[in-house]
């Protein structure tokens, strides 16, 4: 029996990264020989155990047969006499086929170590393309590391996209990947590596369209609207924004991907028609609630943040009540900050002051000031029928708060 280290904790230990977890893989024992040790069973699909102190999983060595589809299509083997060799060629890339013994050896069968010195993903074996999910690691991958595909690997996730494999992934799983790939270093890479392989249009054709989409000039001096994307979500991340922020920008301009080319580079009306789109793909890939609801109110009211300086009391006044400002003032940050991340997102504007995150948090300190719960009280004594106070009170409640909001702006003006 003999343990190794092995996947990304000997990967980022060679590169002087943090290692977060340590994955283990035993060669020459059995389950039997595990319960003895005391180790405790917890695989699901194939034997992996925690260890009786550390709790750190130790997996059995392992092969895997394709027996159908999609990535949990997969027949696991265990035996005492799987060889780690045999474990490490069912890997995905060389980089994460890497082991260490106990000794501190690095065993590198496929030469993981000079892919990480080079900066190159590339798959261990053909059986790559059994899994559809190694598509969408590959591209986090390099996001995280800014590591580029190598040639014959992008050719096989490319022939993995026209044969259909990446159309059986679960929405869960595709989910699960890029929430993690939008939170790297550089998250767009994950997704123009998804865009070479072919497998964007596949799994967000919503996104993908809006590559040779142009913009008006004057505005967007990067013209294509999928690179506006692009360097919008990756000035989130140079902000480490969360995950609502950075998913509400990838999805704040998805209505100019179906703007009619005769109309182009102007898109009237795009807030509307990119709430939907973006309804229904949050639906399709089973997005969370945060992410879905921040990204649907920045697709609709972003354009309304940008010309925050030149709207009227009451516009604002019902913005901040339809964004649910004043029950939920940490996402109306997050709502201002991916607004930001929108203008923010084309050459030479990263460094450029955006007045109207501080110009709507202040009208909105004033609209908050307003006591609606006293408002409401008064109200509450006066003879009147019941069935029409509720109407009475938003009526007066959002009078006031225009009020409050249009003195800040005129105090603003002096």
């Amino acid at each position: 029996m003999k343990t190794y280290l092995v996947g990304g904790s000997v990967r980022d230990e060679l590169l002087g990264l943090p290692v977060q977890d340590h994955d283990y893989v035993v060669v020459g024992a059995s389950p039997e020989d595990m319960a003895i040790l005391g180790y405790r069973p917890v695989g699901k699909d194939f034997p992996v155990f925690l260890h009786p102190e550390t709790h750190e999983q130790y997996a059995l060595a392992r092969t895997e047969r394709k027996i159908s589809i999609g990535y949990k299509g997969f027949e696991v083997f265990t035996s005492p006499q799987v060889t780690l060799q045999e474990d490490l060629v069912r890997r995905d890339l060389t980089i994460n086929a890497i082991a260490k013994d106990i000794d501190g050896n690095i065993i590198d069968p496929f030469n993981g170590v000079a892919d990480l010195e080079a900066g190159i993903l590339r798959h261990v074996s053909p059986a790559f393309a059994e899994d559809p999910v190694r598509i969408l690691r590959a591209a986090r991958f390099a996001a995280r590391f800014g590591f580029h595909i190598a040639a014959e690997t992008m050719a096989l996730m490319r022939d993995m996209v026209h044969n259909g494999e990446v159309d059986a992934l679960v929405p869960e799983r595709v989910w699960q990947e890029l929430s993690r790939g939008l939170m790297e270093k550089h998250p767009s890479r994950m997704f123009h590596v998804l865009r070479e392989c072919g497998a964007l249009t596949r799994i967000m054709p919503e996104v993908d369209v809006l590559f040779g989409v142009p913009q008006p000039a004057h505005a967007h001096p990067e013209i294509d609207t999928g690179v506006h994307i692009m360097l919008a979500i990756d000035y989130a991340a140079t902000k480490q924004y969360s995950l609502p922020v950075r998913f509400a920008t990838l999805m704040h301009d998805l209505g100019k991907g179906t703007t009619p080319p005769d109309q182009w580079p102007r898109h009237i009306g795009h807030e509307a028609r990119s709430v939907e789109l973006a309804q229904n793909l949050c639906e399709r890939i089973r997005v969370p609630k945060d992410c879905r609801d921040l990204s649907l109110l920045v697709a609709r009211y972003h354009g309304d943040v940008h010309r925050a300086q030149e709207l009227r009391a009451a516009t604002i006044a019902d913005m901040l009540q339809a964004v649910d400002a004043y029950r939920k003032p940490d996402r109306f940050d997050e709502f201002l900050q991916a607004c930001a991340c929108d203008y923010h997102g084309r050459p030479g504007f990263a460094a450029k002051p955006y007045p109207q995150t501080t110009h709507l948090k202040q009208t909105f300190a004033a609209a908050k000031s307003v006591d609606a719960g006293a408002i409401a009280a008064a109200l509450s004594q006066e003879p009147q029928d019941a069935s029409e106070l509720p109407i009475l009170i938003r009526t007066q409640v959002r009078t006031a708060r225009i009020a409050s909001i249009l003195q800040t702006l005129e105090f603003k003006e002096k």
